[in-house]
C-alpha cells in the first residue's frame, strides 16, 4: 500500500510518500519547502493573507505529487505552529478549499506520540528495551520515553524550538557567547521542571538533528557537539551552508538546534543517535496498520 503524509510545521512543510509492507515502511519520495510559518507569527502576530496563499500552493504541490506517485491516501497534518496561531482556522480551511484535504492539527500529546511510534517503527537491528526520542521542531520540542514499537511511558511537549529560540535569544549571526549563554539559560529552564527518565538509547530526529550530523556525524556525543558548535559561532550561517550542503535558512537554525540537543542528552543521560522517522512516519506506520 502506498501511503502519503503532509506535515505543516513552524519551519517547513514537508511531504512523505512510502510503501507500506508487513509493518514496514520503505520511502518513495519526500520532499520539504521552507514554509516559515513559526517566524510568520512572531513577526506579525497572525498568519497573513499572502502567507496562506503561499502555503496553499505548497500543500496542493505535494498533494499532487503524492499522487502522481500512486499514494492511495493523503494524509495531512500539522503541529505547534496551527496550535498556536490565533488564526490557524483560516488556513486550514483555505487548504481544505484548495486541495480537498483536511489538516489535522495534532495535541502535543499527540505529535509525541507519533513521533516516538515513526521513530521506534523505523529502526534497524533489536530496538532496545526503554527508548528516548526527541523531536526539536521550528516552535516546540517533543520528548518521549518508552518501550518500542508503540508504547508511551513518559512524554512532554516544550515551548523551546529551533525558530523561537533563534529569534529570541540568538540575534547575531554567527551567535555570540553571550547570546549562546542566553539560550541555554532558557532551556535549562525549560527542562528543569521536568523529572525526564533515563531511557537506555536515545534517538534525535528532524530537520535541526539531520542537518546537525553533516558537521557532527550520526551520534551526537558531548564532544561531536563542541566540536559542531566552534564551526556554527565561526562562519556566518550562509558559509555554513555552502560547506556542508545545508539549506542557509537551515544553517541560521542549527546553533539553536545544536543548543536543545546537547542539554536534552544531558538531561536523558545518553548521546543521542541521529535517527530515521518521526512524525510522518508514525502516522503512515498507523494509517497502514487500520
Amino acid at each position: 500500500m502506498r501511503l502519503s503524509c503532509i506535515d505543516i510545521g513552524s519551519n517547513t512543510t514537508r511531504l512523505l510518500v512510502a510503501d507500506s509492507d508487513a509493518g514496514r515502511l520503505h520511502l518513495v519520495h519526500q520532499e520539504r519547502a521552507f514554509t516559515s510559518l513559526g517566524r510568520e507569527l512572531f513577526e506579525h502576530g497572525r498568519i497573513r493573507t499572502t502567507k496562506v496563499g503561499d502555503v496553499v500552493e505548497v500543500v496542493r504541490h505535494q498533494r499532487d505529487c503524492a499522487r502522481r506517485l500512486g499514494a492511495e491516501r493523503v494524509r495531512a497534518v500539522a503541529t505547534a505552529v496551527l496550535r498556536s496561531a490565533a488564526n490557524g482556522a483560516e488556513l486550514i480551511a483555505a487548504i481544505r478549499d484548495a486541495t480537498g484535504l483536511t489538516v489535522e492539527v495534532l495535541s502535543a500529546r499527540e505529535e509525541a506520540r507519533l513521533a516516538f511510534v515513526g521513530v521506534a517503527g523505523m529502526l534497524i537491528g533489536p530496538p532496545p528495551s526503554e527508548l528516548g526520542v526527541v523531536d526539536v521542531g521550528g516552535g516546540s520540542c517533543e520528548l518521549v520515553v518508552g518501550e518500542p514499537p508503540n508504547q508511551v511511558r513518559w512524554w512532554a511537549s516544550v515551548p523551546l524550538g529551533s525558530g523561537e529560540l533563534t529569534r529570541s535569544r540568538l540575534h547575531s549571526d554567527p551567535p555570540t557567547a553571550g547570546e549562546l549563554d542566553s539560550a541555554r539559560e532558557q532551556i535549562a529552564d525549560q527542562l528543569n521542571r521536568l523529572e525526564v527518565p533515563h531511557p537506555v538509547a536515545a534517538v534525535a530526529v528532524g530537520g535541526n538533528a539531520t542537518s546537525l550530523s553533516r558537521l557532527a556525524g550520526q551520534v551526537l556525543t558531548a564532544r561531536a557537539l563542541g566540536r559542531a558548535l566552534a564551526l556554527l559561532t565561526g562562519e556566518r550561517s550562509t558559509e555554513i551552508a555552502d560547506r556542508f550542503g545545508i539549506d542557509s535558512r537551515r544553517a541560521r537554525l542549527l546553533p539553536a538546534g545544536l543548543l536543545i540537543l546537547e542539554l536534552v542528552a544531558e538531561t536523558f543521560k545518553a548521546p543521542l543517535a541521529v535517527g530515521q522517522g518521526g512524525i510522518r512516519e508514525g502516522v503512515l506506520l498507523e494509517a497502514s496498520a487500520r
